[in-house]
């Protein structure tokens, strides 16, 4: 992988930190690392395991915490960021101020780029429900999305921050020019329950990118992807997704096909080698427990730098 011009390419992450599995900071950091970034984590909680586990333990950071920590990076000169990452989190104070934070890199560097996943909930049998507190919708709607330039929402989210339902591939073209007009010049939903080409087996994966051409006409690219289903429930994905797309988009900056390609094939290799290790683990059937469907993350380092094309897109 060849070094971003200009030298060194750096990624603040503001995101939960687990000591055992892959969610949060943990499924973004290596796979941004393996892919060329200097990646600064700022752990929005540290706890000992995902909360879909029996038990959890540990700490949350709360927003005068998430200051006093970025107060010594500015103290030291050191906050020259050309990316800003950001998932779940359930503190609406806690979100209000990494807004203020990400405005005040912008300030520094107008070409940063905020990646963020408006995480608020989602579907399970075709009934959606979030899962955080409802006070987060307002403040990702009016603080936190205008000041994103690339979000990657599933379909029950991009749903709740436009207030539109979708149920046709025409009702989710215009739900992602919807958030366009938000701020984002790239949204990605990324699963839908559309129905797909190849049949009840895949999910759809779809993706907008706005850009104003040489001659002031603004473009809009949009694309498909269908990924095979996974019968399982994995944590960790979308943070996993969210990383990915944010190091392809900026190793292919004028190819987002392309970017979305490697992103989701990248995905796929990686949620097979999991499922695979996990039935493994768990024996003839039974069902694998949340630790063992852990992401299989070290395992898969080559698949995360350089994925074979598994899953292609169509232009719509």
């Amino acid at each position: 992988m060849e070094e971003p011009a200009g030298g060194e390419c750096r990624v603040l992450s503001i995101q939960s930190h687990v000591v055992r599995g892959y969610v949060g900071n943990k499924a973004a950091s290596f796979p941004l690392q393996v892919l060329g970034f200097e990646v600064d984590t700022i752990n929005s909680v540290q706890f000992s395991n995902h909360t879909g586990y029996a038990h959890w333990k540990g700490q949350v950071l709360n927003a005068e915490e998430l200051q006093e920590v970025y107060e010594g990076l500015k103290l030291n000169g050191v906050t020259q960021y050309d990316y800003v990452l950001t998932g779940y989190t359930r503190d609406s104070s806690f979100l209000a101020r990494v807004v203020d934070i990400v405005q005040e890199l912008k300030r520094q560097n107008p070409r940063l780029v905020y990646v963020c996943d408006p995480v608020l909930g989602d579907k399970w049998n075709g009934e959606g429900s979030m899962y955080v507190p409802e006070e987060l919708l307002p403040v990702y709607k009016d603080l936190v999305v205008p000041v994103a330039d690339i979000i990657t929402p599933n379909q029950f989210e991009a749903e709740l921050l436009t207030g539109r339902k979708i149920h046709t591939q025409q009702d989710a073209v215009q739900v992602m020019d919807m958030l366009h007009s938000l701020g984002p010049n790239t949204v990605v939903i990324t699963s839908s329950d559309l129905p797909a080409s190849q049949g009840s087996e895949y999910l759809i994966t779809l993706g907008s990118q706005r850009r104003v051409a040489a001659d002031g006409q603004t473009q809009t690219l949009r694309i498909c992807l269908e990924l095979p289903r996974v019968d399982a429930v994995f944590v960790g994905t979308g943070d996993l997704f969210a990383a990915m797309l944010l190091a392809w988009t900026h190793h292919h900056p004028n190819n987002f096909k392309l970017a979305c390609e490697k992103t989701v094939s990248a995905m796929q290799l990686v949620l097979q080698r999991t499922i695979t290790s996990a039935r493994t683990l768990a024996g003839p059937g039974l069902r694998p427990s949340y630790a063992q469907l852990e992401l299989r993350m070290v395992q898969s380092r080559k698949d995360i730098e350089n994925p074979e094309l598994i899953i292609r897109a169509t232009v719509l």
